[in-house]
């Protein structure tokens, strides 16, 4: 199973703290903004992004058929395909993607700890 690019996304509460405290962990930003409330920083191949109002607590976050860069991967497992193999496998899912759809869809589970975990297929 493919998942695409991993990146944490964290709730903060100041998004300006959060940006100035990552950016001293030589992360930069690579996308978002402060208009918009949300800013993904990247260092090398490390991914976090910063969410100001936007959803409680924290989430594992996962792309298909993005890399790194944010660029469209020409071999990757559809978001509906995915999702047909995390129930057959018998995980609950908290959303669902549409199973009739195409291109950009999203799913939503959590592992038993209660860590949320978000696929969320942009292509």
């Amino acid at each position: 199973m493919k998942l695409g690019v991993f990146s944490v996304s964290l709730s903060v509460k100041d998004l300006g703290q959060s940006k100035e405290f990552y950016e001293k962990l030589g992360f930069k930003q690579f996308a978002g903004s402060m208009e918009h409330n949300y800013l993904i920083m990247k260092n090398g191949n490390a991914m976090i992004g910063l969410f100001h109002k936007m959803f409680e607590g924290n989430i594992l976050t996962f792309n298909p058929g993005w890399d790194e860069n944010a660029k469209e991967m020409e071999n990757f497992d559809d978001i509906r395909e995915i999702q047909k193999q995390l129930k057959n496998s018998g995980l609950e899912l908290i959303s669902e993607a549409d199973e009739s759809g195409s291109g950009p869809g999203s799913l939503m589970l959590s592992d038993p700890d209660g860590n949320v975990i978000l696929l969320d297929q942009h292509v």
